[in-house]
């Protein structure tokens, strides 16, 4: 059994408050993740997050093609990190850490997950094949929307 980890952050010019007030509203996580993976939440959502909130998604995943996916809002410790752990979903263990972390240029969002697939050796031939491929671009993506949406947010007012 392997356990993986990536770890990921980008440096947006943008405040504290501006970058959690993005990242606690739950429904911009179809705003971060990338088309192709046809991502629906639904679940109800409330206008931010909170320690013990569960969000069901069905999002499109090479070769298992649409999964239900469920999730664990906890560990929350505004405005600076919180951590989502799937309860259900295609990963034997998946445990994302989010932090929000002030410097010179701004803040920096930080993404660090662990996770581990599950088929015994299948899943660790996936995993090089194309699992870590698949989250780097997928956390590239989203490192690149940070940025696009709340540089942009910061630069209009």
């Amino acid at each position: 059994m392997r356990f993986h980890t990536i770890n990921k952050s980008v440096v947006v010019k943008t405040s504290l408050e501006e970058a959690w007030e993005f990242i606690r509203n739950p429904e911009n996580l179809n705003l971060i993740t990338p088309a192709d993976m046809d991502f629906r939440i639904v679940s109800d959502l409330p206008d931010k997050m909170f320690n013990g909130l569960t969000i069901a998604y069905r999002v499109k995943i090479p070769v298992l093609g649409i999964t239900d996916w469920l999730t664990e809002i906890k560990h929350i410790r505004e405005p600076f990190t919180f951590v989502d752990e799937q309860r259900v979903g295609p990963y034997k263990l998946w445990y994302h850490y989010h932090a929000l972390e002030e410097v010179d240029d701004g803040v920096k969002i930080i993404d660090k997950v662990h996770y581990q697939l599950p088929f015994g050796i299948l899943g660790h031939l996936a995993h090089l094949l194309f699992v870590r491929r698949t989250l780097m671009k997928i956390f590239d993506f989203r490192n690149i929307k940070f940025k696009e949406l709340l540089e942009n947010k910061e630069q209009s007012k």
